[in-house]
């Protein structure tokens, strides 16, 4: 059995509506192959598929939010955040040092056609952001 690692987010975070990715990669350090890193995918697809394909190999996928940045200026300044160790999206009172693991049960795999429809959303979010 593989390995889901993803964030946990609080129930009304803004993150939870971003474009999501799955990066899935060998579980063993022994392994040499490239990760795979595929997406975008709304988050409970993402969920779902990266499940479905570690549940019975030994496998990682880490679902993570897609920042979609229009610009240099707008990476740079994510990275001096990234830098100072500080994510606007998230509390520190989300999270504890002292927590266990959680466990996350994204649901059945959604079938092709339900993906595609994702993609269509996300595609009309990002086209449709800031205008």
């Amino acid at each position: 059995m593989g390995t889901l690692v993803t964030l946990h987010l609080p129930p009304d975070s803004p993150v939870a509506d971003l474009p999501w990715i799955i990066t899935i990669g060998a579980l063993d350090d022994n392994e040499e192959w490239e990760p795979l890193v595929c997406g975008p995918y709304e988050r409970p697809h993402a969920l779902a598929l990266a499940q479905a394909v570690v549940a019975d190999e030994d496998l990682m996928a880490v679902v993570e939010p897609l920042l979609p940045l229009a610009g240099a200026d707008a990476i740079r300044d994510e990275i001096e955040l990234a830098r100072a160790g500080h994510n606007p999206d998230l509390d520190a009172e989300d999270f504890d040092a002292d927590d266990e693991p959680r466990r996350t049960t994204p649901g059945r795999p959604p079938a092709e056609a339900e993906v595609r429809a994702g993609f269509a959303r996300i595609a009309a979010k990002l086209t449709s952001a800031g205008q």
